[in-house]
């Protein structure tokens, strides 16, 4: 047997098991493709397990494994003690908990937290990212690999209402996005080591968007990043900048990409075609009719989902863009939804996570669960249930 096949079969453990590895899922695009969850819970029915977690966060769970891990921060006058958790994803078992110092600043605004970004996983590693832009790693039992005070190595990156970039892993290189009005950049990290591959300067503005990973036919990838003035890719390796497209981007919810096909949240949503990560991409259609509030885009079955400031979720075709039916929902949005089977799930900031059937010509809301505690980080999902953060917990859905 090739020293190849040995090391994919080294790997097949971290990767069968390896469910929901960051923010919005493992390909930034929050579809549990083989999950069935339920559609009818409640505080007293449908309820797997509910643990509380300390401190506060508004960062989401990723599933590594047989893991469900999340982040949190506290401290009596600024959040900064930071925290990693791991609990076991059958039974809701604390299986073990870190805690360090943070060494960059942990300011931000009442309604975020300083664990605000959502962790990521290559399958073997955890990367924590913090408002405070620290950066830990840890293995799966929870042990310290390596450890970045970004915050202290550039001082003035930061801003007083937080920062809430989640990083992403593209292949040995986990990505971190760090733009604000001070030190402004986005780097490339080893993930074994911690050292820098690449830092490229970004504009000095605030923006809370999160990278993201494109994936196209000719099986390469490139690193995607977001500003007020367009989308850069870049080689994930060497940070080399392999084009940009000019748009005027929002600055919360996140660009996301299915098929070779990237969504940006500019003029509602902007659709672009791709034919290979290195080349530039050609528009394929805009429609203002898809604006998004807080929550990024969702693709699935040939349409594009959006929610918008109003609460309404518009559903629009992938093609052309455009509008097929919209739903009005209730409360208000930060997390991005997930779409399981035929149905989407919603959290909000009110306590609800909302159930809607996805239909060609209609959606319909077919189930709101009061769970009683705010929602402000976007669920995950497995074969197995569905994960939600709450201010004071994390729950279970499922059997």
């Amino acid at each position: 047997m090739s020293k190849l096949h040995l090391a994919i079969l080294a790997l097949l453990p971290f990767l069968l098991a390896a469910d929901w590895l960051q923010f919005r899922g493992s390909e930034n695009n929050p579809v549990a493709t083989d999950a069935k969850l339920l559609t009818e819970f409640s505080p007293d029915e449908g309820v797997a397990w509910k643990v509380p977690v300390p401190g506060r966060g508004v960062s989401g769970p990723i599933v590594v494994g047989k893991r469900v891990i999340v982040t949190a921060s506290s401290g009596p006058v600024h959040e900064d003690r930071l925290h990693v958790l791991a609990y076991d994803a059958a039974s809701g078992k604390e299986l073990w908990h870190r805690q360090v110092w943070a060494t960059g600043r942990p300011f931000h605004h009442p309604t975020s937290a300083n664990a605000a970004p959502t962790p990521a996983s290559d399958g073997q590693r955890i990367f924590a990212f913090f408002s405070s832009n620290d950066l830990v790693c840890l293995d799966l039992d929870g042990n310290l690999l390596w450890y970045r005070g970004l915050g202290h190595d550039y001082p003035k990156a930061g801003n007083d209402v937080g920062m809430a970039s989640s990083p992403l892993v593209v292949g040995d290189t986990v990505v971190v996005q760090v733009e604000s009005q001070g030190d402004s950049f986005a780097a490339g990290l080893d993930v074994a080591s911690g050292q820098n591959r690449w830092r490229i300067d970004r504009p000095h503005a605030a923006n809370w968007v999160s990278p993201a990973i494109l994936k196209t036919a000719d099986g390469k990838s490139a690193a995607l990043l977001q500003s007020a003035d367009g989308i850069t890719a870049h080689d994930p390796k060497s940070g080399e900048q392999l084009w940009k497209f000019d748009a005027k981007c929002a600055g919360i919810p996140s660009l996301m990409t299915a098929g070779g096909r990237i969504f940006i949240p500019a003029a509602g949503i902007t659709a672009l075609e791709t034919t290979s990560a290195g080349t530039s991409p050609s528009l394929l259609w805009e429609s203002n009719k898809l604006g998004l509030g807080n929550s990024s885009p969702i693709v699935h079955g040939g349409r594009v989902y959006a929610l918008n400031k109003a609460g309404v979720l518009v559903c629009g075709d992938e093609q052309d863009g455009d509008v097929a039916w919209q739903l009005r929902l209730k409360g208000t949005f930060w997390a991005t939804p997930l779409i399981a089977g035929e149905h989407l799930y919603a959290c909000n900031q009110d306590g609800q996570c909302l159930v809607v059937k996805l239909g060609k010509r209609e959606g319909e809301l077919v189930h709101s669960a009061e769970l009683g505690e705010p929602f402000f980080g976007s669920p995950a999902a497995d074969a197995a249930g569905l994960y939600l953060r709450g201010a004071k917990h994390l729950w279970k859905i499922g059997e």
